[in-house]
């Protein structure tokens, strides 16, 4: 086979939905990764007919690329690690094929999460210098003042940095809404806690094009004009590791609603 038609073995395993490249490369530097049954080096490229396999586990490419918006409830983890965490994502929906989450939302947090088997969109997406919007709801435990929303839209010191300036809109005298382009570790939670503020419900409600639309619990296909549209959106995106997001649900399309619920294991 030609050198041109050579495949990097984290793309391999990207494009087959195992992981992202990240996490790809991470697994080969552990040896984790077999080419023909040797541990091969960081870039080694395969070509056609080759025998890939992580722990053992024969991996093929995918049949079809899956992407999935998912309204996750409070008390369900977005971790793809079943033998850790018994309330995790994977398992609440019960996905015929394997499909992972795109960032997280913390386990108190509802609210809608994508799913999918594309390894590259991903990274596209998480990354936080392309500037993709993440919108919230968030109910907090003290009146929202004008100093307040001055304050979170600014920038506050967390996580030894300052976030990056948001939107933020008052729209209830204990509720506001969010909109960010960043995505740290319970970044909303530890912004309000630094104003001495308690987040009592915190809800993602869009991920850049793509509204919350489903009940909880329930999950649907992106549409097509959904998925060019967010074509559109990562199209200039670098493809690079992740830094780790209204309408009612009479408008989603019902052809795409599924529950998740009852394709939970018993």
């Amino acid at each position: 086979m030609s050198q041109e038609n050579l495949i990097r073995i984290n793309k391999y395993l990207s494009g087959a939905g195992y992981c992202s490249r990240r996490k790809a490369d991470q697994l080969i530097e552990e040896g984790k990764v077999t080419i023909n049954g040797s541990v091969p080096e960081m870039g080694a490229k395969i070509s056609e007919g080759d025998e890939v396999r992580v722990l053992g586990e024969l991996i093929s490419p995918k049949e079809k690329l899956v992407y999935i918006a998912f309204h996750k409830p409070v008390g369900i983890v977005c971790t793809t690690d079943t033998r850790v965490e018994k309330d995790n994502i994977i398992d609440y929906i019960n996905y015929p094929s394997r499909i992972f989450p795109i960032g997280r939302l913390d386990k108190p947090s509802e609210g809608l999460i994508l799913l999918t088997n594309d390894g590259d969109i991903v990274n596209k997406i998480l990354r936080s210098r392309n500037n993709h919007g993440k919108e919230y709801l968030v109910k907090v435990n003290r009146p929202v003042t004008e100093a307040f929303i001055e304050r979170m839209s600014n920038g506050i010191p967390i996580l030894d940095t300052v976030t990056k300036k948001c939107e933020v809109e008052k729209i209830g005298s204990h509720e506001f809404k969010l909109i960010l382009t960043q995505g740290l570790n319970r970044q909303i939670r530890r912004m309000c806690e630094y104003l001495n503020y308690e987040v009592v419900q915190l809800k993602r409600v869009r991920v850049l094009n793509i509204p919350l639309d489903v009940a909880v619990g329930e999950y649907r296909d992106l549409t097509e004009k959904e998925l060019e549209e967010l074509s559109q959106i990562v199209s200039t995106s670098t493809k690079t590791e992740d830094d780790s997001s209204k309408t009612s649900e009479q408008d989603a399309p019902k052809k795409y609603i599924r529950s998740a619920k009852n394709r939970r294991k018993n």
